[in-house]
């Protein structure tokens, strides 16, 4: 996409994993004494601080794939190189994307802590200082909020490291990390610029930083804190983003692809900032032919499966279930955008679509980015591309306010506007007008507008890295996987390829470990104060 950021790769004292694994006689880095005195130096240290947001481990691969798929909406495809891998849950402690996310996301607090730290030397504007000062800020929050919500009680650090000798850094209970998330987003909320004023979904807005509170809230009311409070709290950081203006739904049609929702997608595979609609994206950028600016990622590489470079290279890894592919009714134009009805025949220099038969369902490939919309300058790329990911989108934060909404008042008329607002932009109606077709049906009980806000997030939000952790926080993960896992085994899938969809079904029911990653093995290792999560 276009980026905006100038990166900083090398910070001042880039520290990963609180203090972990460190090389106490750094060469060629630059030190606070000799940086932090322009106004550039602190434009290219928060680019550093947003740079693990693109890194392999998190939004280029592991938050969405690695470690996102494998619910009820999508399984990993098998192949033969890949069958010990997060995406079956098969993996301990060692493995590389477990520790990957976890130094990736101390990587960022350290930059943050740095930058923080330093805010106040440089001679500069001093709006434009608190502008970048907020993002700081919000930046470490939403990597503690990564390793809160992936591994419980976590360290919290809130200051540079200053003596790479001391090692042994405790966990702190998950409730204080949260507490601290809230304080820091709620602070960088009053300080970051507007959506409209940044022009772009780079970098974190304030309706941005407001519909992240949303889900932080939500994640804190549900499994396993259940502070209950925070449903309230999640329901006016969710109001917030809609009172503003800023954001909405994108109902321009396209007459290509039959439906509105897909081209917000397609803008994603066009390098096209769609800022109503995608509030904060992980930028991602592959459009110019210098790579010594490349910042690759992978998104729609697992997708359609091809090997034609000019149609797009993918895997087609990433396949839904029946049970998502029902969810849909007739006439939500969602389905067939992003499970695809067809599959691709192809060659190196060669692609033809085919249509999948009726009852030939459960092989079908995610298909929410193709990459056949990608800009042809430069030239595709085999394993990675410049498509930026959604890390929140306008949809998300109405289907958060009406579940907020729901469980404070129950399913009210400001409940069903929000959900009725997807819905009907689904079906190709307009998002303002009652439409017996596309809305909920009236009068339904609050467990049951529940269950439909569930579903409705699966139909809107597959494959977008987020319901491994809504079905942890509704508390359903196991029982809602032990039913795949007989789903796929009544299906018409493959002897071979049920077997090992099925293990890796079988193994996250079987433990209430998987509602939890390992501590990786090299923190334990080195920092004394560290214990293992339980089971592992």
């Amino acid at each position: 996409m276009k980026r905006i950021l100038t990166l900083l790769l090398i910070v001042p004292v880039a520290l990963i994993s609180c203090k972990s694994v460190l090389d106490t006689k750094p060469v060629d880095v630059v030190t606070p004494v000799n940086f932090y005195n322009s106004e550039n130096d602190l434009k290219s240290a928060l680019a550093a601080a947003y740079d693990p947001l693109d890194n392999e481990y998190l939004y280029c691969s592991s938050l969405w794939y690695q470690l996102g798929i494998c619910t009820d909406e999508a399984f990993y495809q098998y192949s033969s190189n890949s069958y010990s891998a997060p995406m079956f849950y098969q993996y301990d402690y060692t493995n590389a994307y477990i520790t990957g996310l976890w130094q990736q996301c101390y990587m960022g607090i350290e930059r943050a802590n740095l930058l923080i730290a330093n805010i106040n030397k440089p001679v500069m504007d001093s709006t434009r200082r608190q502008v970048i000062y907020g993002e700081a800020l919000f930046l470490r929050a939403y990597y503690h909020f990564l390793l809160v919500s992936n591994w419980g009680d976590v360290p919290l650090k809130i200051t540079p490291t200053t003596d790479v000798n001391s090692i042994s850094v405790p966990r702190t209970p998950s409730k204080d990390v949260y507490a601290q998330v809230i304080k820091d987003m709620t602070a960088a909320e009053g300080k970051v610029s507007t959506s409209t004023a940044i022009g772009n979904a780079s970098h974190i807005s304030k309706t941005g930083i407001e519909a992240v509170l949303a889900r932080v809230c939500l994640y804190m009311a549900g499994y396993p804190l259940r502070d209950e409070s925070k449903y309230a709290d999640a329901l006016i950081w969710a109001n917030k983003v809609q009172a503003s203006g800023e954001h909405a739904l994108r109902t321009t049609y396209n007459s290509t692809t039959n439906s509105a929702y897909s081209q917000v997608f397609i803008n994603e595979c066009q390098d096209i900032y769609d800022t109503k609609e995608c509030i904060w994206e992980a930028d991602f950028n592959l459009n110019n032919n210098n790579t010594a600016y490349w910042e690759y990622g992978k998104v729609g590489t697992m997708s359609l499966n091809c090997v034609n470079l000019d149609t797009g290279y993918a895997g087609g890894n990433i396949r839904t279930t029946i049970k998502l592919y029902n969810l849909y009714k007739p006439g939500d134009l969602r389905r067939d955008w992003n499970i695809a009805p067809f599959y691709f025949n192809s060659t190196a220099t060669t692609a033809s679509r085919a249509n999948y038969a009726a009852t030939d369902i459960i092989d079908r490939e995610n298909a929410k980015w193709r990459r056949y919309y990608e800009p042809l300058s430069p030239s595709k790329q085999q394993y990675y591309n410049g498509t930026n990911f959604p890390i929140i989108r306008y949809s998300d934060v109405l289907l958060m306010l009406a579940e907020a909404e729901n469980h404070i008042n129950g399913p009210t008329q400001v409940a069903y506007d929000a959900v009725n607002q997807v819905r009907r932009r689904a079906y190709g109606v307009s998002i303002t007008t009652p439409n017996t077709t596309a809305d909920l049906a009236s009068n339904l009980p609050k467990d049951m507008f529940q269950q439909a806000i569930m579903d409705e997030r699966a139909r809107e939000l597959c494959f977008e890295g987020l319901r491994k952790a809504d079905l942890i926080r509704w508390g359903i993960f196991s029982s809602t996987l032990s039913a795949i896992n007989t789903e796929i085994n009544a299906s018409n899938a493959s002897g071979a390829n049920k077997t090992r969809w099925t293990l890796g079904y079988i193994t996250a029911t079987s433990s209430s470990k998987y509602l939890l990653l390992p501590i990786p093995s090299l923190e334990i290792n080195i920092n004394k104060a560290m214990t293992q999560n339980p089971g592992w």
